[in-house]
């Protein structure tokens, strides 16, 4: 269907009529705004596109706007400028004044507050096609929502500059520690004890309480890491949440003893990520500390559920990830699919391949 919307907006502000495979060659942007409200995981399914633009326009400077609780997810990524926070809510009292700052700007979602922002701020905006057709008629590119889970969350996210031609930059998420967050993490493991336990195994056993469906059970967790000291008698455990998976992290917790470390709802976001990246192994659920643990190389196994697979949301690139889908994923699953459906002795199989895959020293 013809992007009526945006070629026409495209056409007012002067850019010259030609479809996406050249336009971006037809920019050159200095200044360029990139929009993305949303949780941790959907923040960093973003990264990629962020790199892409980044290398299709070198020598522009990048400002990325998250949620205010999400923001630092993208903080000191090299490829940015600036980073910063604004909400649906306080969209419509930001950039009334000082005119357009950015020559052009991308808007990931469907809250028209920050569409309407953007237009304010930037000469040119490139958005998924919204209901407001007043807003589509302004906008550079009216871009038409991918269909529900037809691509990867990345593709998903990329969609809005492949309407202009950028060629994708790599699919690998991306999170950068900064060398004082790393070594604070090693003085927190040391303190723990924990600093020279192998393998050192994160676990996050539960997603958000939303998708509480997700959750594997805590009792195949204990089985789980039960099967792992018998295999390494010094693995030692780090249990990954916050404070809405209390009940289930405690319980891990009771159940693991001194071979485990209770860092959920104790660290911040960035602390957490920090402490993942020290680490030997992770097993977790599709939630946002799984997505952060992809942009490491250290192994790691993903468990997903029947409604949303690896494929939508796994990780990409890894090389050393095993990625387990429910039996019913692609099959007709719904949230009443249990996730106790996936076997311990399935998970312990893909540890098992995911510690060969990089074959550690203390692994033989």
């Amino acid at each position: 269907m013809p992007n009526k919307g945006g070629d026409s907006g495209r056409e007012a502000m002067g850019a010259p009529p030609g479809d996406g495979s050249r336009a971006w060659k037809e920019l050159a942007p200095a200044r360029i705004l990139f929009i993305q409200v949303s949780r941790i995981g959907d923040t960093l399914f973003a990264t990629p596109t962020l790199r892409a633009i980044a290398q299709a326009w070198p020598d522009a400077q990048i400002t990325a706007l998250a949620h205010p609780n999400r923001a630092e997810v993208l903080e000191h990524l090299p490829f940015l400028h600036r980073v910063g926070s604004i909400t649906k809510k306080t969209a419509p009292w930001r950039g009334r004044w000082g005119g357009r700052q950015y020559d052009l700007a991308f808007v990931l979602g469907f809250d028209e507050a920050l569409v309407a922002y953007a237009l304010r701020v930037a000469h040119r905006v490139v958005a998924f096609r919204q209901k407001d057709e007043g807003l589509n008629a302004r906008l550079f590119r009216a871009v038409p929502e991918p269909r529900f889970q037809a691509r990867h969350a990345v593709e998903y996210c990329f969609s809005l500059a492949e309407s202009l031609g950028l060629p994708m930059a790599g699919r690998r998420l991306a999170f950068q520690v900064l060398p004082a967050e790393a070594q604070a993490a090693r003085e927190r493991l040391r303190q723990a004890g924990f600093a020279d336990a192998h393998p050192l195994v994160g676990l996050q056993a539960a997603s958000f309480p939303t998708r509480s469906y997700r959750d594997w059970p805590v009792d195949h967790f204990v089985q789980l890491a039960n099967r792992i000291s018998a295999r390494w008698p010094g693995a030692r455990f780090l249990i990954y949440g916050g404070s809405a998976e209390k009940a289930q992290t405690d319980a891990l917790k009771a159940a693991l003893g001194d071979r485990a470390l209770l860092l959920a709802g104790k660290l911040t976001l960035r602390e957490t990520a920090a402490v993942m990246g020290c680490t030997d192994l992770y097993v977790g659920v599709d939630t946002g500390p799984t997505h952060i643990m992809s942009t490491f190389d250290i192994p790691m196994v993903g468990l997903y559920h029947a409604t949303s697979g690896a494929a939508q949301t796994g990780p990409c690139d890894h090389p050393a990830a095993r990625l387990i889908d429910h039996p019913l994923c692609g099959r007709g699953g719904s949230d009443h699919s249990s996730m106790a459906d996936i076997p311990v002795e399935q998970v312990y199989a893909a540890v098992e391949a995911a510690l060969a895959a990089k074959e550690p020293a203390w692994s033989a």
